[in-house]
């Protein structure tokens, strides 16, 4: 089992499969995130999308109970 030591997970390059460097994060007017990573070995550059964590199915189920102190 891979345990991520960053909170942002580093891809693998398509071409030759090395981990690659996240090289910058453009934020995005609805919250969200452009991320674009850049392979060391052989300079190939990916761009991922990231939604607005905050905005995550996950969040909503944990605010959805939290209410305040009677």
């Amino acid at each position: 089992m891979s345990i991520p030591l960053t909170s942002i997970e580093r891809p693998r390059c398509s071409r030759c499969e090395t981990r690659t460097m996240l090289a910058r994060i453009t934020p995005l007017p609805d919250g969200s995130e452009q991320r674009t990573f850049e392979c060391p070995k052989c300079d190939l550059a990916e761009i991922r999308m990231v939604a607005d964590p905050l905005k995550s199915e996950a969040v909503e189920r944990l605010t959805i109970y939290v209410r305040p102190p009677v």
